[in-house]
């Protein structure tokens, strides 16, 4: 090990960089309401506060969960009633996901969903249905502009219509930042973006999609019987969580979006000069040994460099970065070492 250190300009040596990996994730009708639900992959709990729909049956040790469904409304939304099924579940479910995305107005109260951004007016999203994506599909945040829902408002499970696309239209450009839990965009229905009709939010960093109740103003139900044979009220009020989101989960057709994995990244250039690093405190360097790179005291000055190391002030070693071969080092040449850390 040499004693020799050298000390790196952080306006010179050192870079700082980031960047930003994306990758498609689609999810489609058959992992939600089709083929692989019919083999378990959809989990209700005992507290039937929410649904879970993982990849595969969830028995399996290979199942991840994909995103979690679950609906509220607003303590002072007109759906709200004791005589409503799970009616203190869904006013906390409500509340919840409200605290954590939307936060709290200068009086202290949970703030209401808001259907344009404007949070101090305007109107509010007060019956939702929530999707939560699992960080293993959302990664750092989801990409603006690339979240795509499409989902049937109405028909039979044989025979489904009125297929809708919801999109978060041109949020490259208009996504807001006043949530306590980052970024969000407005979610809207069809392929143009038009004030005050927004259909949910879509939080990005958080992984949370916000839908209104209002998109199924047909008919809505249950898979089986009570399928289509009533409205989106009728369900939130009239049954429990998870049958509303056996409801909502049978009407998706596909869901897609990018997520995003932010790479930062500090660049340091190691640079050995001329007369930098051309001796070696290895006791072999001039002695008899198999690593005997120097014969005699006066014979020219060689090493081979075969690890960089990064010290701390103290010269405590934080951390190594080894070189694919030996690099010849003498008085002769100089070489520059780019070490990247990624975090």
């Amino acid at each position: 090990m040499a004693t020799i250190f050298k000390k790196l300009n952080k306006s010179s040596d050192e870079v700082h960089t980031r960047t930003m990996l994306h990758e498609a994730i689609p999810i489609t009708g058959a992992i939600c309401s089709g083929t692989y639900a019919t083999d378990g992959n959809i989990k209700n709990y005992s507290h039937g506060m929410f649904q879970t729909v993982f990849d595969y049956p969830y028995l399996s040790s290979s199942a991840n969960n994909i995103f979690d469904i679950t609906v509220g409304y607003a303590n002072d939304s007109s759906l709200s009633s004791s005589v409503n099924a799970q009616n203190t579940k869904k006013i906390n479910i409500y509340n919840q996901m409200a605290q954590v995305l939307v936060g709290y107005d200068v009086s202290g109260n949970v703030r209401n969903f808001d259907k344009d951004g404007n949070l101090a007016a305007g109107t509010k999203l007060k019956e939702c249905i929530f999707l939560n994506f699992a960080r293993l599909l959302s990664k750092d945040e989801i990409k603006k502009q690339s979240f795509t829902l499409t989902a049937f408002t109405g028909g039979t499970p044989s025979a489904r219509t009125d297929l809708i696309t919801i999109s978060d239209y041109k949020a490259t450009g208009t996504y807001f930042v006043n949530s306590p839990a980052g970024e969000y965009g407005i979610l809207y229905s069809g392929s143009e973006a038009t004030e005050g009709t927004g259909v949910g939010l879509i939080y990005y960093q958080a992984g949370v999609c916000v839908l209104t109740g209002g998109i199924f103003d047909g008919h809505f139900g249950a898979k089986g019987a009570t399928y289509g044979t009533g409205t989106f009220n009728m369900v939130l009020t009239g049954s429990d969580i998870s049958a509303s989101s056996d409801g909502f989960r049978n009407r998706l057709d596909n869901i897609s979006f990018n997520n995003t994995t932010e790479l930062n990244s500090t660049i340091y250039f190691c640079r050995a000069n001329h007369n930098d690093f051309n001796y070696s405190s290895n006791p072999t360097y001039t002695s008899s040994g198999k690593i005997n790179v120097k014969n005699t005291a006066k014979d020219s000055p060689v090493t081979y460099i075969t690890t960089v190391g990064l010290y701390s002030a103290a010269n405590e070693l934080l951390a190594v970065a080894k070189l694919s071969e030996p690099i010849k080092k003498s008085p002769e040449n100089e070489t520059i070492f780019r070490v990247r850390l990624d975090y």
